[in-house]
């Protein structure tokens, strides 16, 4: 495993994140916390042998909302694709998927982007979102909310946009190329 930040993989420095000790005071002392908390909010995709990521253990449960005793999704995606973090090609596809959590706000993401100094990470993600979606008008505005910058990360830094989406060859109409933004679904009944 790896001991460099994404901040390094990207030829930056880390920062001190908030954002990170705010999961810290909210039990989400590892990165795999983050991980965990993603699979609980529906980002089962993740989570194919059904609790790999939990270890047996209950699901995490943090509140989602923005007081100091939750984390929003916003939160958690931009905690997960933090440069700070050690650096992880899971977890920032993770970040990718809990970054078009349905309610999130482009807003709200931009704003935390730049906070948290992840703004290049957070374009790339958008970029490959509206190159997967162009449809969607999520990405166009949070494209429109994070100019791109002047860093421009090394080519293996950052994951292919073909690693956020699940594809298939075949579908039911036949051979043909079928890609799928992924994102958290709504958590299974209790």
């Amino acid at each position: 495993m790896e001991s460099v930040t994404l901040a390094e993989r990207l030829g930056t420095t880390a920062h001190l994140s908030a954002l990170l000790m705010k999961a810290r005071r909210l039990g989400l002392t590892t990165p795999v916390d983050l991980e965990r908390l993603a699979v609980s909010r529906g980002l089962r995709y993740y989570d194919s042998h059904g609790d790999s990521l939990n270890g047996g253990k209950s699901p995490l449960i943090v509140p989602e909302n923005e007081t100091d005793r939750g984390l929003t999704n916003e939160e958690l995606a931009i905690a997960l694709l933090s440069p700070s973090a050690l650096y992880s090609q899971q977890r920032l596809r993770m970040g990718a998927a809990m970054l078009a959590a349905e309610g999130n706000r482009p807003e709200s993401i931009a704003s935390l982007a730049r906070r948290e100094r992840c703004e290049t990470v957070v374009r790339h993600v958008a970029s490959c979102g509206h190159e997967v979606e162009p449809e969607n008008p999520f990405w166009d505005k949070l494209l429109e909310l994070i100019p791109s910058g002047h860093l421009v990360p090394l080519p293996d830094a950052l994951p292919h946009p073909t690693r956020f989406v699940a594809m298939t060859g075949i579908t039911r109409n036949g051979v043909g190329n079928l890609k799928q933004w992924i994102r958290p679904r709504a958590p299974l009944p209790s």
